[in-house]
């Protein structure tokens, strides 16, 4: 009889996902709080996905429904139409085009100026004109980011009259998969990862406008059930090989994640060396993400130093970047002594203004020029010292 072979191991990545479970979604805000941060449990169980701190999750999520709906009635055609997706020999109804695979949000440039012709309105067609040339680049961005597909039709009506649904669809943007930082260790969840969803839903133009993939994961994606796209993401943000050296962490909102996994897994680990976080959000009664935990790992000294800023809970504002500064002394001797410096969260202002005032306890308590700290922050870059994890 000839031997039996094992079959190989399924390999899962972004354009094969495994379908894992959502086993877990709970609060993290508290009511009063202005935002809904939620804490949500995924199963890859028997995938044979692994991960290491500092990865994230991928995830290919699904449209709202209702949105989907909505645009199929505005284009006043039937869910049921079949169209081609590009890059795809078969075909799919609009409705599963629309939902599962293609963007309702921010069109791009070239759709607009694929439609502009198409209109039928001669103010429509000036409008989009306009909107379309050189000089109204900031606007037509501005536009872009705070507009959908919805929108756009109900701005320009005129296109919609004879419109070819399929050449609509290869103009669309595809959906595409988003990435969110693991919260969990490894060592701790070998089988499950933690994540930290800040669900975004904003009023628009009299509508709720919803986050894509934090409202499906918060909201509409089922529990229990192995219906989730995902992928392991590999990322160089990444815990110190050697488990006595010092991290520091800054981590505001949702930017505590990741940290939230460095600490389990030093934990698991019995590593020796110091863990320093510093935490950020609006308001301390309703905004503390993880609150339970961290204190108890503060009480424990398994987190040796937890600073805290609350933005809005005293008259002036005070943010993480201040706190660093406020403990510049002992932040430079942990650098001194070969702490690894870490961030995470929004690169737009909190990633700058952390980078600012790093380089200004560099030139305060080491003496150095701006040149120095400049050269002395790459230094620290270089040797993987000062890690970003930013978006």
């Amino acid at each position: 009889m000839p031997e039996a072979t094992l079959a190989p191991t399924p390999v899962y990545n972004k354009n094969h996902p495994f379908m894992a479970s959502l086993v877990e979604r709970r609060a993290l805000s508290k009511p009063g709080s202005l935002k809904n941060t939620q804490h949500v449990v995924v199963s890859f169980a028997g995938s044979g996905l692994t991960y290491t701190c500092g990865d994230s999750l991928g995830v290919w999520p699904e449209n709202d429904p209702e949105l989907v709906t909505l645009l199929i009635n505005t284009l006043c055609v039937s869910g049921g139409l079949q169209v081609v997706l590009p890059k795809f020999e078969t075909s799919v109804s609009l409705q599963e085009a629309f939902l599962k695979h293609l963007s309702l949000m921010s069109p791009a440039k070239k759709a607009f100026e694929w439609l502009l012709p198409q209109l039928k309105d001669l103010d429509e067609q000036a409008r989009l004109k306009s909107l379309l040339s050189p000089e109204a680049a900031e606007e037509l961005k501005a536009y872009v980011s705070t507009h959908d597909w919805v929108d756009f039709f109900t701005d320009f009506p005129s296109a919609i009259p004879g419109l070819n649904i399929q050449e609509l669809v290869e103009h669309m943007r595809r959906m595409v998969p988003r990435l969110y930082s693991i919260a969990s260790s490894p060592t701790k969840y070998p089988e499950e990862v933690h994540l930290t969803v800040a669900v975004v839903n904003e009023e628009h133009r009299g509508r709720v406008r919803k986050g894509v993939a934090t409202t499906y994961l918060a909201e509409r994606a089922p529990l229990n059930t192995p219906a989730l796209p995902v992928f392991m993401a590999k990322s160089p943000f990444s815990l110190p090989e050697d488990d006595t050296v010092d991290v520091i962490m800054v981590g505001p909102g949702t930017g505590v994640a990741p940290f939230r996994g460095f600490l389990q897994e030093r934990i698991a680990r019995g590593a020796t060396g110091r863990n320093w976080l510093f935490f950020g959000e609006q308001h301390k009664a309703c905004d503390y993400l993880y609150e339970e935990e961290l204190t108890a790992w503060e009480s424990s000294k398994d987190l040796y130093r937890l600073d805290l800023a609350f933005s809005r809970d005293q008259d002036h504002k005070i943010y993480v970047q201040h706190k660093m500064l406020e403990n510049a002394a002992e932040l430079w001797v942990w650098l001194q002594g070969g702490a690894h410096f870490y961030v995470c969260g929004d690169a737009a202002y909190m990633a700058k203004d952390v980078d600012r005032a790093l380089h200004q306890i560099c030139e305060e308590q080491g003496r150095m020029n701006a040149e120095e700290a400049i050269q002395f922050i790459k230094d620290l870059r270089k040797s993987k010292r000062y890690q970003r994890d930013v978006y």
